[in-house]
């Protein structure tokens, strides 16, 4: 799914059903939002508040209504998996997020740029997979060194703090500067 027509469709449902929301979405989903990739994404990952279950119930129907007319949508495309990032990110982040999408009843905000690097870092360093958006995010070589004290406890496996530096140093490389 491209991450503007379905949210932009998504706002409309819930206009229908009388519901609104507000929340900050992470990830793929925000940086399609905010036009850094063009890539499809699964899934809209809601960091915070925790969906209210008319709001869960709402993205489940859209969803089978999505695939009614062909659109592959997942029934949990717009969830709080990643909602105990919340714990863990740098003391503050509520008061950084900006807002990246405002519809009539649906408004979403992601984490500021320097949180924002932060969860994708870790996720890359975690996952392995999100090189691309790490790329795409273009972080400069301060704001990699910024991130890594931050990174390297993000794990309590003794390996985790080699492996965050290793993982840095080569998308260091691949964008051009060093660590």
């Amino acid at each position: 799914m491209l991450p503007r027509p379905t949210i932009e469709a998504f706002d409309r449902h819930l206009l229908g059903l009388g519901l609104r929301f507000e929340g900050v979405v992470i990830g793929g989903s925000a940086l399609g939002l905010m036009g850094i990739i063009q890539r499809p994404t699964r899934d809209f990952d809601i960091l915070m508040p925790q969906l209210p279950p008319a709001i869960a119930s709402a993205a489940r129907a859209f969803a089978k209504a999505q695939r009614d007319v062909g659109v592959d949508l997942l029934d949990e495309w717009f969830n709080n998996g990643p909602m105990q990032l919340g714990d863990v990110l740098p003391f503050g982040w509520p008061e950084r997020v900006q807002r990246i999408f405002e519809g009539q009843v649906l408004v979403l905000s992601t984490l500021g740029r320097p949180d924002f690097l932060k969860s994708k870092l870790f996720a890359l360093c975690d996952r392995g997979t999100d090189l691309p958006d790490v790329i795409a995010l273009a972080p400069t070589a301060e704001e990699l060194a910024e991130c890594l004290p931050w990174l390297e406890v993000q794990d309590g496996n003794e390996l985790w703090p080699a492996h965050v530096r290793a993982t840095v140093a080569d998308l260091a490389r691949r964008l051009g500067h060093g660590l």
